[in-house]
């Protein structure tokens, strides 16, 4: 979801996909079981510091519990306008009492950027001149979904996890990251497995609303034995999961996107009437206090 090569994500589709969510564990039936977060917005700012899409999320109430920010595709210089606007945005105060988490956008490539590249960027947000951290976490764009052969492209990722991990604590050991892989679509489940999990949060859907509410199923997860399934039993915290939506027509197509990503087992979501090129350029129409108030009806 690169803001100026803009790549569609896969979409699942299908009779084939529908049994398998059916028939698989943690399927259908695990999404609507109790989750102890409920459902929360998280916002893609394709915008420059000071943009209109920015300047009221500070007094949102409740405020987006996530928000990326994306200096021209992680390569430019995270300098003292991105990191005051980053700092502002971070004292906004979400449905659950805490502050909006700022995170900054790196692309992957699909996992065929070398790994140092890939740190080189992320220290452009974590390696600050004044030795603070001004973001939360780090949201890793265009990353893979399968394992790769003896899980090379799985380990890939969890190397970045790892690494976003060591430098935050390197600079305040008591801040919590945050890590978001954004595959688009569903991902191998070997993504969570515990000791080699390569995010805290994993997007599994990007794509319009006629597609989220037509073709695409719901499926977060998946493996060559059991197919797509919800992965309820992957995710006991409610949060492993980030459904965004664009294209939605109105506020009621917001309201359908909010019942039907809680209903998939999503813990995050964000719905736009923003569209393509760039559909995260632009607060939706309904404004962000509309969708993050209906967010925290769910939980």
């Amino acid at each position: 979801m690169r803001s100026f090569t803009k790549t569609l994500p896969v979409l699942l589709a299908g009779a084939a996909l529908a049994a398998a969510v059916s028939a698989s564990p943690g399927g259908a039936a695990a999404v609507t079981t109790e989750r102890p977060r409920g459902l929360e917005v998280a916002v893609p700012a394709y915008v420059l510091p000071g943009d209109p899409m920015l300047a009221a999320l500070p007094t949102t109430r409740p405020a987006p519990s996530i928000l990326i920010l994306n200096p021209y595709n992680g390569y430019a210089p995270f300098d003292a306008g991105w990191q005051a606007q980053a700092d502002t945005l971070r004292t906004a105060v979400t449905a659950h009492g805490t502050h909006t988490r700022v995170l900054g956008y790196v692309d992957t490539a699909h996992g065929t950027l070398p790994q140092s590249v890939v740190r080189a960027t992320v220290d452009n947000y974590l390696r600050t001149a004044d030795h603070r951290l001004h973001v939360d976490g780090i949201f890793f764009d265009q990353s893979g979904r399968d394992c790769g052969a003896g899980n090379a492209t799985r380990d890939y990722y969890a190397a970045l996890r790892a690494y976003v991990q060591e430098t935050v604590y390197a600079v305040s050991p008591q801040a919590q990251e945050l890590v978001v892989d954004n595959p688009g679509t569903a991902v191998a489940d070997c993504y969570l497995e515990p000791g080699h999990r390569t995010a805290d949060v994993f997007v599994t859907f990007e794509g319009t609303y006629a597609d989220y509410t037509g073709a695409w199923l719901g499926g977060n997860v998946f493996n060559a034995t059991a197919g797509y399934y919800a992965g309820a039993s992957l995710d006991p915290s409610g949060t492993a999961f980030w459904h965004l939506v664009y294209d939605a027509p109105d506020t009621a197509a917001m309201r359908t996107t909010l019942d039907t990503a809680f209903a998939r087992g999503a813990g995050y979501v964000y719905a736009t009437d923003d569209a393509m090129d760039i559909p995260w350029d632009a607060a939706p129409g309904w404004g962000f206090a509309a969708e993050t108030a209906q967010a925290a009806t769910k939980g």
